[in-house]
């Protein structure tokens, strides 16, 4: 009976919301909002939220697509995360400029950096469109309903875009059992202002990524600017600062353990709703392959940044984007370890099945689950043969990604033509192959491929075998690369160039002069082979198996839903405006030890005096923490550099703004602890901690260390 009680319990925590879990939509917090007042929040839903007036919203933004970024003056000012901002930084370092070892700090408006492609987006209002969407699905086949719904996703956004002259979109929570319009204005002249040398934005690299007590002063500056009209415009020297409807203003009291915080932005995915199985597949099959890829793939991208400060520029961003997961999946397998998730899992289903035999609902509850579960098993190879693609093509040797987009666009010839795209496609791809030489390693590429190769073929089956009869793997490899187009620069882009400055030839034509080389190039033959196994086996059984279990998981919660009655509940995150709530304090995650939630700059220094070359600080950096120059941003002849809150955050939420009860930024949010990462599928209260850098620390680093300090002029400060 105990156990029983129990699983309800973890019902109540895990599908209500309890204590500080959950990631709100900010135009629906009626569930979360007096929970928040009670513990701290001085501001009203409106001040939160609004489409009618100025409201935190509107100083919040996409940042690259992939991370948060705030408004922190009314000239454009943005801070975001330094591993947010770091391909940009790393864009534009060289032997000469190296911005990744010692910064960059834009002294005018002229000295600011453009950054292509770089975007920053702001959500103009989130409306709920559920019973719109529920009614046009009505009666419609299961075989029709992607087609159906995405057709009423369509309408519904455009009808709103041209009313509102804006972008937007539809998107589905929780298994399509709740839908929001979300509309959008996307800004396109984005430009580095400042970043700290890594020793600040890294300190502690992987060995203290995803860790507790930290060190990191991981943020970076960026502008945004408008036209005249302060609309979206594409880069122009004639453009000026954005004027942003709300910019945060910044406080410089401090926060002491207790207090209330919030972080707003954009989280990218937790499935807090999986069943047993999907937590069971998550944890016992797909992590711990990825986390052997990553390994496999970190020995040899390490080893080359080691070796000269060449490769260490060409590969920091692909180390950072490898690395950060990989520990992250490390972590999450100790915490789901360590509280037997898939066991809480099986206890929550067996006390939803108690109810649902009370409701006479036994039969469906029990059909839906075995199904879901049956599901798992039944597509097991295609899903852990897609992952172990992801982590082979998109993750490891640049090699094939290459040729397989230069052979997409040599298939569409006639319909890019026909469309008059042509000139402008291959322009585009030449733009891209400059970039990718400009950070591409032939030798590295290489020893990545040797590296996990292997493991590609045992997870895939062999369904794409590397294999020389007469060679080694090793000694094929190295004549695989060496005779390859990609290893001879000059000869691949002056092929593209030569598709692209004459429409009226054909491709076909122009590449009698290559094609027998590329036919004959073994790793062309199998990037074409990849390919082909990629779109005609895995897309087609991953997008069944995707297809059956959210229309099952939808049927699943909906069901849920009914058992546990009409109650607000927060919906898993899917990379759209969230607001989530805690407070100020530190966790004891192991039997023994207690953390603290704040750390200072003597722990820079203690670090420092380890010798583990993570912890290399600069002389200036040392100087100024030694002789306790702090200016104004000490406490107590400390400086403050990060501390943890009970928020529930996830990837995406990187460069949030971290909130107090008033609305002021008190500092960025840029990780969680390692005993954290488990909350994508099971957030425990006790022990899940995010990571903020301070806000005394950020400005300490652009004033003091940087002589910036014309930047704060900018700012709204609150001392």
């Amino acid at each position: 009976m105990k156990k029983r009680t129990l699983s309800f319990l973890f019902i109540l925590t895990s599908f209500y919301s309890f204590a500080f879990e959950g990631m709100w939509i900010p135009s629906v917090l009626n569930a979360a909002f007096d929970d928040m007042k009670a513990n701290g929040l001085k501001l009203s839903k409106e001040e939160i939220y609004s489409i009618n007036n100025t409201s935190l919203k509107d100083g919040i933004v996409i940042f690259g697509g992939g991370c948060t970024g705030e408004m922190v003056s009314n000239e454009g000012l943005l801070f975001t995360n330094h591993h947010c901002g770091f391909d940009n930084i790393q864009y534009h370092s060289s032997i000469e400029h190296d911005y990744l070892k010692n910064g960059f700090w834009a002294m005018n408006r002229k000295e600011e950096l453009a950054c292509p492609g770089l975007t920053a987006t702001f959500v103009i209002e989130m409306r709920d469109v559920t019973d719109e969407v529920l009614k046009g699905m009505i009666g419609v086949d299961e075989k029709d309903r992607p087609t159906k719904m995405r057709d009423l996703f369509n309408t519904i956004s455009n009808k709103a875009k041209d009313e509102n002259k804006c972008d937007g979109f539809v998107r589905g929570f929780n298994y399509n059992t709740q839908f929001f319009l979300v509309l959008t204005k996307t800004y396109t002249d984005v430009r580095l202002v400042g970043a700290p040398p890594s020793c600040i934005g890294k300190f502690g690299g992987d060995t203290d990524n995803w860790v507790w007590p930290r060190h990191t002063g991981d943020f970076s500056v960026f502008r945004i600017y408008a036209n005249d009209k302060n609309e979206p415009a594409e880069y122009s020297a004639t453009n000026k600062p954005f004027k942003p409807a709300h910019h945060f203003p910044i406080s410089l009291k401090g926060v002491k353990e207790g207090d209330f915080t919030m972080v707003y932005g954009f989280p990218g995915r937790t499935e807090h709703l999986l069943t047993s199985a999907g937590v069971a597949y998550n944890h016992e099959q797909l992590a711990p392959m990825r986390i052997d890829f990553r390994e496999k793939n970190l020995e040899v991208i390490n080893a080359a940044m080691k070796s000269s400060d060449v490769l260490r520029i060409k590969y920091a961003a692909k180390q950072s984007s490898v690395a950060n997961a990989y520990k992250k999946w490390q972590g999450q397998e100790l915490g789901l370890n360590k509280f037997n998730a898939i066991q809480l899992k099986k206890d929550e289903e067996a006390s939803w099945l108690e109810i649902a035999q009370k409701e006479k609902k036994e039969a469906e509850y029990s059909n839906l689950l075995t199904s879901i579960n049956q599901l798992y098993k039944d597509y097991y190879a295609v899903n852990i043969a897609s992952a172990a693609y992801a982590e082979f093509v998109f993750n490891g040797p640049e090699v094939f990604q290459l040729y397989q987009d230069f052979h997409e666009i040599a298939d569409d010839e006639a319909k890019l033509k026909k469309g008059n795209l042509w000139e402008a496609k291959m322009k585009e791809f030449l733009e891209t192959a400059k970039a990718f030489y400009k950070d591409y390693d032939l030798e590295t590429d290489k020893k990545r491929f040797l590296a996990m190769a292997p493991m590609f073929e045992q997870f895939t089956k062999g369904a794409v075998h590397f294999e020389d009869v007469k060679l080694s793997r090793e000694a094929a490899a190295n004549r695989w690369f060496k005779g390859s187009m990609i290893a001879d620069s000059a000869a691949f882009l002056g092929m593209i160039r030569s598709f692209s400055k004459d429409t009226a030839i054909s491709m076909s034509s122009v590449s009698k002069k290559y094609a027998k080389r590329l036919g004959a190039e073994y790793l062309y033959v199998q990037a074409l082979a990849l390919n082909d196994y990629y779109k005609k086996t895995l897309v087609p059984s991953k997008k069944e198996f995707t297809t059956k279990h959210d229309l099952l998981m939808e049927q699943y919660v909906f069901l849920l839903e009914e058992l546990r009655g009409k109650k607000e509940k927060w919906c898993d995150a899917n990379s759209t405006l969230r607001l989530t709530y805690g407070k100020v304090e530190g966790s004891a995650p192991v039997d023994g030890m207690a953390y603290t939630p704040f750390t200072t700059g003597q722990g820079i220094l203690d670090k420092n005096s380890t010798g583990n070359p993570d912890f290399e600080i600069n002389d200036r950096l040392k100087m100024l923490l030694q002789n306790k120059e702090f200016g104004s941003y000490g406490v107590n002849g400390t400086l403050p550099v990060c501390f943890t809150g009970s928020n529930h955050t996830t990837g995406g939420n990187s460069g949030s703004p971290a909130l107090n009860g008033n609305g002021e930024w008190i500092g960025i949010n840029f990780d969680r602890t390692w005993e954290s990462t488990m909350s994508d599928l099971y957030f425990n209260s006790e022990i899940c901690r995010n990571v903020m850098a301070d806000a005394r620390y950020v400005l300490w680093v652009i004033d003091i260390y940087a002589g910036a300090g014309h930047l704060l002029k900018e700012m709204t400060i609150r001392r």
